[in-house]
């Protein structure tokens, strides 16, 4: 069996490995590099103060993915969101409803509130009534959802997470009732959707930073650079290989 492409990806994992442990010294000791500005980040950053001002709530929907599939990634980086927004409510008093159609991404929600408000029980009681599963069916969950922004009337609306189809039915809700509409996910069939609904957009693995734009986690930041950086050594790999063989 040929064992150079497993050679090639140990040599390659170990040097990620090594670089992330070098970036992750450097930002833990204060040495923050500068991020790619991106609006929709920005944006969420300013949420919570729209949301004080105008008396009104938030509303976080994190799709219709899970924890233990292909859409992990996805769901991780919407929880992420409810970490922060979870923080900012602790301060101010304004809990984000948090809907999802999977069961078991409710209880990571439930867990990542439970955590923020560990030491005041009494606030973070009404914000964990907040997170709500709606249904498993997607057409179903987009139907809570829309009545959800119907009812409620949040101030803002972020939908982050792995979506389908579906996801048109709730972001034309959002526009069409002029809520602060912010949309990201990895799926590419849905992207179109996002761009034409969403005031601000994350597109593919920009919401995977989210820990690193929102909570600035030194690891997180670290991680980023890092990628950054290995993509670098691919692309210089890649045009060596090339280069070498045409010479040859």
């Amino acid at each position: 069996m040929n064992q150079q492409p497993l050679a090639i990806a140990t040599i390659f994992l170990f040097i990620f490995l090594g670089l992330f442990v070098i970036f992750l010294i450097r930002v833990s000791a204060g040495h923050w590099p500068v991020l790619r500005r991106i609006r929709a980040f920005e944006a969420i950053k300013g949420l919570t103060s729209r949301a004080v001002e105008t008396g009104r709530g938030l509303h976080l929907s994190l799709g219709i993915g899970g924890v233990a599939d292909e859409t992990t990634a996805d769901s991780l980086a919407g929880l992420s969101i409810v970490n922060y927004l979870a923080e900012q409510a602790a301060v101010t008093g304004v809990a984000p409803t948090v809907s999802m159609a999977n069961p078991t991404l409710m209880l990571f929600a439930q867990n990542v509130i439970q955590a923020i408000h560990l030491n005041d029980p009494s606030g973070g009681e009404d914000t964990y009534r907040n997170v709500r599963w709606i249904a498993p069916q997607p057409a179903a969950y987009a139907a809570g959802v829309m009545n959800l922004m119907n009812i409620d009337q949040p101030e803002a609306n972020v939908m982050v997470g792995f979506f389908g189809d579906e996801y048109l039915l709730m972001g034309e809700t959002a526009a069409r009732r002029r809520l602060g509409h912010i949309g990201g996910t990895s799926n590419p069939n849905t992207l179109p959707f996002v761009y034409a609904s969403a005031e601000e957009t994350l597109l593919g693995e920009e919401i995977y930073a989210a820990g690193a734009y929102l909570q600035q986690h030194p690891a997180q930041v670290a991680s980023l650079v890092t990628q950054d950086t290995m993509r670098l050594l691919v692309a210089l790999f890649i045009f060596t290989g090339i280069l070498l063989a045409s010479m040859s």
